[in-house]
């Protein structure tokens, strides 16, 4: 009897206390749900980006709420964040290089062509960052008005306005040509 009242006890403290669920992709933990810019928003989905043989980086993609297509990613409204953490050493080159060419790769020549100075503008945000050494946290998010670059928490070059430059960045992962396309199905939660 006593044994019973306190596996009652102990189930009843552990369904009080906060659940601070998180996803975990090659040792990188995402939470479930973050602030960005005074707004929750949750992990729409997370999975690892490869290269060859070679990890890359985890990324995680936050979304005011759950989208399970690419198109209800690109259409939804609010606050965003990309949350990458690189797995192995990087210059900033290098980063800067892969995004671009993702961009290119996704995004027609009409398009490419209105965003050229703010693609040159985020190539310079990620150039200030130099060095991305592994296990750097590299947030790129969309605040309701502009993109923001972070490095480790802290923000690197200026705002980018315009929602559609943010979309181009998505198309990345998102896009017609995505980065990898079991991280696309991860990002969309579809892959563990």
């Amino acid at each position: 009897m006593l044994k019973r009242k306190l596996a009652a006890l102990a189930l009843s403290a552990a369904l009080a206390l906060p659940a601070f669920a998180a996803t975990e992709v090659s040792g990188v933990k995402f939470e479930d749900k973050v602030t960005a810019n005074g707004t929750e928003l949750v992990l729409n989905g997370a999975g690892l980006r490869k290269k060859l043989v070679f990890k890359v980086y985890a990324m995680g993609l936050y979304l005011p709420a759950k989208a399970d297509s690419a198109a209800a990613v690109l259409s939804a409204h609010g606050n965003k964040r990309i949350q990458i953490v690189t797995l192995r050493d990087l210059s900033a080159e290098q980063l800067a290089e892969a995004l671009e060419k993702g961009v290119e790769d996704n995004n027609a020549p009409g398009d490419m062509a209105k965003i050229k100075s703010r693609l040159e503008e985020f190539r310079a945000n990620l150039l200030a960052m130099e060095k991305v050494p592994e296990k750097s946290d590299v947030r790129i998010e969309w605040n309701g008005s502009a993109t923001r670059v972070f490095l480790n928490g802290n923000q690197k070059g200026k705002d980018i306005a315009g929602e559609d430059f943010y979309l181009a960045l998505l198309k990345i992962w998102f896009g017609d040509k995505p980065a990898q396309a079991d991280l696309k199905d991860a990002l969309l939660g579809k892959a563990k």
